[in-house]
């Protein structure tokens, strides 16, 4: 679209000669909020957690926890990290397009540690409802493989009055959580947040039944591919997920047993990968680990460089899979996708765990991942052919948009700026989210 010249003001002679006043009243730093609003409010969020979460008589800041969790979701969706950021929802007229009173970050900080672990489980039931409904609504995956990644993360904290956190296996202090997620979106299926501490696998048994669980409570009846690395490799597991028709590929450590059944492999077995950089050689070959394939993946330099690396480097892992070894293995390198994830959890409220209490750091981590969650529905709902966006890309186009809310003959109006590039999409996401029935 061409515009003329006319239509861009002419701006100061100077820009030393522009004033700055902080008074408009009307104006909204994030006027995409009104996306993610809309849609939790098609989801029914807020009685949800009304309903779901309840922190006891009189105990300070247990009163209509649902506006505190969408304070936090769209606080968080704005780009804030901490309790003290969540003042920007207070900014001129925001509060009007989110559809709820806006808490101050006092009463928030006093709402989460208010938490204790039951809260924390209560919250959970309300991510497992929302993850029910945006499914049912159209964004789940159907009648196709829902393939999940499962891996865990260090989320650093600074300072030593934070419960729970300590040095783990990076040598950093922080928090431990371990989290599910759903490859083709890049939506997040369960979270749980753990002690600094914690052993990769700790707890790791009981979240897989929690997902599972939830999964099918969210109307997935299909076939369900889990995938993980090595510090996830559990015998027992295997058995119990192919127990239950789960498909799994779980990276093994190279132990002696395992290098042992690696030597034990042919040289007339190992498959050649043609695709692959000339500055090295990779070849694939299979055998059995107990009642399970395991698969090995064998690399090694070629040139100048092998002088000093002149042996093969192995990486193998389990699978109860019958696709074709090849497949497999790309497949199972496709795992690193969830680095993502993590990446974008980083890029948002979980760059920080603002409480030094424990468990009102827990209830943080779930809101942070609902709202992420939300973050990836109102594109999955509204764009569901565009490929996945990071969050900051998100934020950037559709959320951080400035506007200036009018009305007229009892019409509110948004007026965004023109020309704004990704304008057709935010106007494709807001029809289609509107046309999603209310919750009764």
């Amino acid at each position: 679209m061409v515009h003329d010249a006319a239509d861009v003001p002419v701006g100061p002679a100077s820009l030393d000669s522009v004033g700055v006043v902080f008074d408009e009243q009307r104006l909204i730093s994030d006027a995409g909020l009104l996306l993610a609003a809309t849609l939790s409010d098609r989801l029914g969020i807020e009685e949800l957690v009304n309903e779901s979460v309840w922190l006891g008589y009189r105990v300070p800041g247990a009163a209509l926890p649902g506006r505190k969790v969408l304070s936090l979701v769209h606080g968080m969706l704005a780009g804030a990290d901490s309790i003290d950021d969540m003042n920007v929802l207070r900014a001129g007229s925001t509060g009007v397009i989110l559809g709820h009173r806006v808490m101050a970050p006092s009463t928030l900080g006093t709402f989460l540690r208010a938490f204790t672990f039951g809260h924390v489980r209560q919250l959970d039931h309300v991510f497992d409802q929302s993850l029910a409904r945006v499914w049912e609504a159209g964004a789940g995956p159907g009648e196709l493989p829902l393939v999940i990644d499962i891996d865990s993360f260090i989320g650093e904290v600074h300072g030593d009055d934070k419960q729970g956190a300590s040095y783990g296996y990076t040598r950093q202090l922080g928090y431990h959580p371990i989290l599910a997620v759903r490859t083709d979106t890049g939506e997040v299926l369960h979270i749980r947040n753990r002690k600094g501490k914690a052993n990769t696998q700790r707890g790791a048994a009981r979240f897989v039944d929690e997902l599972l669980a939830r999964v099918a409570r969210a109307g997935h009846a299909g076939k369900i591919v889990i995938r993980a690395d090595t510090g996830f490799e559990n015998h027992k597991q295997f058995k119990t997920l192919d127990a239950r028709g789960v498909e799994f590929s779980i990276g093994v450590k190279l132990s002696k047993t395992i290098r042992a059944l690696i030597e034990q492999i042919p040289e007339t077995d190992w498959v050649t990968i043609a695709e692959y950089p000339d500055t090295g050689q990779a070849q694939l070959a299979e055998t059995k680990l107990g009642t399970w394939r395991l698969i090995v993946r064998r690399t090694r330099l070629l040139g100048a460089q092998a002088e000093l690396f002149p042996d093969w480097r192995h990486h193998a892992f389990a699978t109860n899979r019958t696709i074709p070894m090849l497949t497999a293995d790309i497949d199972h390198r496709d795992h690193a996708s969830i680095e993502l994830v993590i990446r974008d959890l980083k890029d948002q409220a979980l760059a920080h765990f603002p409480s030094g209490q424990y468990h009102a750091n827990s209830a943080w981590t779930v809101i942070a991942v609902l709202a992420h969650n939300l973050g990836r529905w109102i594109t999955q709902i509204g764009l569901p052919d565009r490929s996945v966006q990071t969050a900051r890309s998100r934020r950037r186009h559709l959320l951080q948009i400035p506007a200036r809310l009018t009305r007229a003959s009892r019409t509110w109006t948004l007026r965004m700026p023109a020309r704004w590039p990704w304008q057709h999409d935010f106007t494709t996401i807001l029809d289609a989210i509107r046309t999603l029935p209310a919750r009764a």
